[in-house]
């Protein structure tokens, strides 16, 4: 007898074939108890194209807008500003979910229930995180997304479920009150909200969609596609109604390609490696895949692979602090590992003259944070052989002036020795300062005003004449 997992991985290999998907050299199974689910290599192919995904499967935007059920009122949200684009995308999640008829059940009953990053933590665990910058950005943000579920995500998630008019839909039970039926309805948690946060952030992938995909009016009309139920599994309907006004604001448009942020069943199982074995791709014209429009995995390892061989993606150069944040896990000897080094934001409010040096930061685009790289920090807060020649550094720091707003002064003995960046030193000597550099830096700003407005006025007398 097939186990759970077994018979709901079954259950999703017939609604990825249903869809189009096509597992080329490939197969997905269970890693282990706390990895999930993975892709695994299972036999060789010629081009290395070991998994084929329509783009019509994905769940981006502009997909949650042309939902049959869903779409016109999300997109009447998204038009008000009520919405951004992830929003939507967590709105979609959180209420198919909950949706006992949903087509994308296959799919949504894969994928984990909990999670490893700090906003699944106890509050024991969370407290081995006070006094980091981790610990605070959790707080901060599962601050923001309490808000966030209380004063919108509840209600919006609850009109939602109602649109089919099916109760069943998110029935919790039916019990006998006196003579009375009373149906009891599943009450919109904010774990439900959680869950669908947590997905987005450890599976989106930000897409390079061809332009002619996302616009399609723009050419020849390219049918997109919505999920339609045909008995028990969930195909493919063709459709041509998504239109330019349904793209999201914040799609980043380069050349023949927009940027859009999505999941795309799947792919989303790679897990990630420092020596990925994979990457993806997308194939907007079938040359390389024989199916237009969609995202595929080719294999990027130099050697033959072993039957079985887990098929892993980069995501990306981050080190172990950003990598717990995001997705839940840390890596052993992580090369991409870094330091933040920061300036609270609220010590601001601490210091003396905080709004003339709030406003004179502002003012040079000063950072209040950087990134160390643990192998830039392998001797210290100094880069690699300044320690032992201080007084070569020293002489040659004294020969170099260099004019500031407080004047002419000789740079300082350790500027070539710290590896902090200019930018982020920036910050630290403005907070620094005195009343009086204050007030030559302030002299100094409203001469370069008036400068400026002399020689705006002449250009401008010029262009007349």
């Amino acid at each position: 007898m097939a186990s759970p997992e077994e018979a709901k991985l079954e259950i999703f290999m017939q609604w990825l074939q249903a869809n189009g998907v096509e597992l080329r050299g490939c197969k997905i199974k269970c890693c282990d108890s706390k990895r999930g689910f993975g892709i695994f290599y299972e036999k060789d192919v010629s081009d290395g194209v070991i998994l084929v995904v329509p783009l019509d499967l994905a769940i981006t935007p502009m997909r949650v807008l042309q939902d049959p059920l869903l779409g016109p009122a999300c997109r009447a949200m998204f038009e008000e500003g009520d919405v951004d684009d992830r929003l939507l995308m967590m709105l979609f999640l959180t209420v198919e979910r909950l949706r006992k008829n949903s087509l994308w059940k296959p799919y949504l009953d894969m994928l984990p229930t909990t999670f490893g990053n700090p906003l699944w933590f106890s509050d024991d665990e969370l407290q081995e995180l006070r006094g980091t910058n981790l610990y605070r950005a959790t707080e901060l943000q599962m601050k923001s997304l309490l808000s966030l579920f209380e004063t919108k995500v509840k209600d919006i998630v609850k009109k939602l479920l109602t649109l089919d008019g099916n109760s069943e839909m998110y029935v919790l039970e039916l019990i006998n009150v006196g003579y009375m039926n009373m149906v009891l309805f599943s009450e919109v948690l904010f774990e439900d909200f959680l869950w669908a946060n947590s997905i987005f952030w450890t599976r989106a992938l930000n897409i390079p969609m061809p332009r002619s995909y996302v616009f399609p009016g723009m050419q020849d009309d390219h049918d997109s596609c919505i999920l339609e139920a045909d008995g028990k599994r969930s195909q493919v309907k063709k459709s041509n109604h998504l239109t330019k006004e349904m793209t999201c604001n914040s799609n980043t448009v380069t050349g023949e390609t927009v940027w859009v942020e999505g999941l795309v069943p799947g792919i989303d199982f790679c897990n990630h490696d420092l020596k990925p074995i994979a990457t993806w791709e997308v194939d907007g014209t079938g040359l390389a895949t024989g199916v237009p429009f969609s995202m595929y995995l080719i294999l990027a390892a130099q050697s033959p692979l072993q039957n079985d061989q887990e098929i892993s993606i980069s995501y990306g150069n981050k080190g172990n602090e950003e990598l717990l944040y995001l997705y839940g896990f840390v890596i052993d000897e992580n090369t991409d590992d870094y330091v933040m080094v920061h300036y609270p934001a609220e010590a601001m409010n601490t210091i003396s003259f905080s709004d003339s040096k709030c406003q004179l930061l502002e003012a040079q685009n000063a950072e209040m944070r950087c990134l160390l790289p643990k192998t830039l920090l392998d001797n210290g807060f100094f880069p690699l052989g300044t320690q032992n020649s201080g007084e070569d550094n020293k002489g040659k720091a004294d020969q170099v002036c260099n004019y500031s707003w407080s004047g002419q002064r000789k740079m300082p003995s350790y500027v070539n020795k710290l590896v902090f960046p200019e930018k982020f030193m920036t910050t630290l000597r403005t907070i620094a300062m005195q009343e009086e550099e204050l007030y030559k830096v302030s002299s100094m700003l409203e001469e370069v005003q008036f400068l400026y407005n002399i020689l705006l006025h002449i250009s401008l007398e010029m262009l007349d004449y």
